[in-house]
């Protein structure tokens, strides 16, 4: 088999798979890591616990963090439901929104030095590739009215 007919079947496998497997990795993540704070286990709660108490401070931290860990698992689950994207979109921006807020808030905890993430700033900046997966979802939908 000529290499350009194995090209031209990897690519269409990959695009075949390639939002089911984003969607897939999105649920993982949110889910995961938002039960991880529902039960008291996530090792973020720090960096969230010290956000919150520059920023929020109208509840407690216990039930923010509750409240925090549900909204990322509605946040997973709407990734893997069909036809949800456009109601999970402007949720993942606003969560987007605070997860990036500790690189400013906080420059004590997320940097080591100038242009120097510490473990927890590298653990933020990978959302970035979670952006990416985002894009790339909404990249494949239909317009609306079509």
């Amino acid at each position: 088999m000529p290499i350009e007919k194995i090209d031209l079947k990897l690519i269409n496998f990959f695009r075949m798979i390639s939002v089911p497997t984003a969607r897939l990795g999105l649920f993982v993540i949110f889910f995961w890591f938002g039960a991880l704070k529902v039960v008291g286990l996530s090792p973020a709660n720090f960096l969230v616990q010290e956000l919150f108490e520059q920023t929020v401070q109208m509840m407690t931290f216990g039930q923010f963090i509750i409240l925090f860990g549900l909204f990322e698992c509605i946040i997973g689950i709407l990734f893997i439901v069909p036809k949800m994207e456009r109601v999970v979109i402007p949720l993942l921006l606003v969560h987007m929104i605070t997860t990036f807020m500790p690189l400013f808030i906080l420059p004590e905890i997320t940097w080591n030095g100038l242009f120097v993430p510490s473990l927890e700033g590298q653990y933020i900046i990978k959302n970035l590739v979670i952006i990416a997966s985002a894009i790339g979802i909404v990249a494949h939908l239909h317009p609306l009215g079509k």
